[in-house]
């Protein structure tokens, strides 16, 4: 976004009319009072008719005239701003080491996410190219509050008014750790009040509210001394890629499975096998890391909405990401499921993700009788576990005897929330990396197959 500076010296307002009285009939002579709904919208258009009808004076222009304007242009090239990138627990690291490698500044690790520091455009870029981020939430107010009402206040005081405005609907959503605030829905209804009071002060009316599809969406987050309200640039979760429509069983979420690819390590020109592969999420994402597909290219963001979105700024950085998608895969992909409606979901997401049947060699196969593709790859899956799968646990050390059988030389990543599952396989993990999928405290085990194995 940029900007400029008017050249005019001069600038034209229309006086504010006068309040009129209210003892008449008519309704148009009735000043505009704090109402909701339909009737502030009302009032709203009845105050905008009166202003056109104010006589023109001119005065001269003011820095704070220039400072007012300016700012309700949208971001400048130049401002940076307070980010955080939420992701699932146990991705921090690898989080960081992603934002970094596109190009983001002042990236450091939190609790369940990373902070950066960076213009509208770095905001923009972090939207479409982040594979393990879940939202991209830009930091525009943070305050030590100790009750609810500090809450309202702040909400109030923050300059909502330069992304959205009455003509838009609104979400808002409330997240805390160790607050004393003794109801989060309490304190997100007062953010809300707050936000739309003050938009209603500035504009004549107040935005209404949708919790589907809202045209913005905020995030109130508290601690034990502090809130912070955050502008979602994302809108829709970014894991949501826009190609996986079949779900199959109890699925991973996209930015989990690049997660767990970054976790293990894998590059691209190395084979990869999910035996386990279901839907064919885990695969999907890799065949996009390999092939430099942007994870946002095919889906709408929050942004676009707010107000002052340039699309012209925006396009070029989405062609700029097109032009470096590659033909091909440098090494193959494979996935096999027991379950033929599995793999029949698996091949039409991979036609949804706009990838050609050959990218990925999907199969209908028993994980215990599958066979190494190559001399050398890896292995990562997401294997049937927890209680939906808990009748099944004996199949690990059957397929556990086959990976010692056919998979030397081969390296495996097991994503479990089952501690039991290295004795299960009678192997010895070389790493066990903690990873959240979604509630379920999961273990990532990464297995080393050799010929002997690592027995205990």
């Amino acid at each position: 976004m940029t900007d400029t500076t008017p050249k005019k010296t001069t600038l034209s307002i229309k006086k504010r009319p006068e309040a009129q009285s209210t003892s008449g009939s008519d309704k148009s002579e009735i000043p505009f009072v704090k109402k909701s709904g339909a009737r502030a919208h009302q009032r709203a258009r009845i105050a905008a008719e009166e202003k056109k009808k104010a006589p023109i004076e001119e005065r001269e222009v003011s820095s704070a005239d220039i400072s007012r304007a300016t700012r309700h242009r949208g971001a400048t090239d130049a401002e940076i701003f307070d980010v955080f990138a939420p992701c699932p627990r146990g991705l921090e690291t690898v989080l960081a080491a992603e934002l970094e490698a596109i190009g983001l500044e002042h990236v450091t690790r939190g609790r369940a996410g990373c902070h950066f520091k960076g213009n509208w455009r770095a905001i923009q870029t972090a939207n479409l190219q982040s594979r393990l981020a879940t939202r991209i939430l830009v930091q525009l107010a943070h305050r030590p509050v100790r009750t609810e009402a500090d809450i309202t206040a702040l909400a109030y005081d923050t300059e909502w008014e330069r992304w959205f405005g009455p003509e838009m609907t609104l979400r808002v959503d409330t997240s805390a750790i160790a607050s004393p605030m003794k109801s989060l829905q309490y304190c997100n209804l007062l953010t809300k009040d707050g936000i739309c009071d003050r938009i209603r002060s500035r504009e004549g009316a107040r935005p209404s509210i949708d919790t589907v599809r809202p045209d913005a969406r905020v995030h109130l987050f508290l601690s034990e001394t502090t809130a912070t309200m955050y502008l979602d640039t994302s809108g829709e979760s970014l894991f949501k890629r826009g190609w996986r429509f079949d779900k199959g069983e109890a699925p991973i979420r996209e930015n989990l499975a690049a997660g767990l690819l970054a976790l293990a390590g894998w590059q691209p020109n190395k084979p990869l096998l999910d035996p386990f592969c279901g839907s064919g999420t885990i695969l999907i994402e890799a065949a996009w890391i390999a092939l430099n597909i942007p994870p946002g290219i095919n889906r709408p963001f929050g942004f676009e909405r707010l107000r002052h979105h340039h699309m012209s700024a925006w396009q070029d950085i989405r062609k700029e990401a097109t032009a470096a998608i590659k033909k091909e895969p440098p090494a193959p992909l494979f996935g096999s499921d027991i379950s033929e409606a599995a793999i029949e979901a698996a091949r039409q997401n991979l036609q949804r993700a706009g990838l050609t049947e050959a990218t990925i060699n999907f199969t209908v196969a028993d994980a215990c009788e599958v066979i190494a593709p190559c001399p050398e790859g890896m292995i990562i899956t997401n294997p049937p576990y927890g209680q939906r799968m808990a009748s099944e646990s004996p199949s690990m050390t059957l397929w556990a005897s086959q990976l010692k059988k056919s998979f030397g030389g081969w390296s495996a990543f097991v994503i479990s929330d089952d501690t039991a599952l290295p004795s299960q396989m009678r192997l010895k993990p070389r790493r066990r990396t903690p990873v959240f999928n979604g509630a379920l405290d999961c273990r990532l085990y990464e297995f080393e197959m050799v010929n002997e194995s690592y027995r205990r």
